[in-house]
């Protein structure tokens, strides 16, 4: 094998290890969860810590999005209004609509390991 080819096979190396490193901080697009039929869809999902969640109210009526700690809070989300959130520490975080409190959802954050 020449030289040449060495270091051009070297490059393609470190640039897939590079770019595989840089993926793996990078979180698949933020979370949504769909509000519709007066249901939070998903009604839990896992995610981890740095991750943004997106409520999205595709129902005719208002809702919010709302934990008995105040760490959630939005305000009455008219059809098609959105509110995000970006979990910074892990924990589970259980929330309802203040408006229809029967309506439930929980998110758990886990920690971000860096893999």
């Amino acid at each position: 094998m020449t030289f040449g080819r060495k270091l051009a096979l070297g490059a393609m190396a470190l640039l897939v290890a590079a770019a595989m490193s840089a993926s793996a901080n990078v979180y698949a697009a933020d979370m949504e969860v769909k509000i519709d039929n007066f249901t939070y869809n998903p009604q839990q999902i896992t995610v981890k810590a740095g991750t943004t969640v997106t409520w999205i109210n595709h129902d005719d009526i208002p809702h919010t999005v709302t934990s008995k700690t105040g760490a959630l809070r939005s305000k009455a989300m008219d059809t098609d209004d959105k509110f995000s959130f970006t979990f910074a520490t892990p924990g589970t975080f259980p929330y309802f609509c203040a408006l229809h409190p029967h309506m439930t959802g929980s998110i758990v954050v886990e920690a971000d390991t860096g893999k």
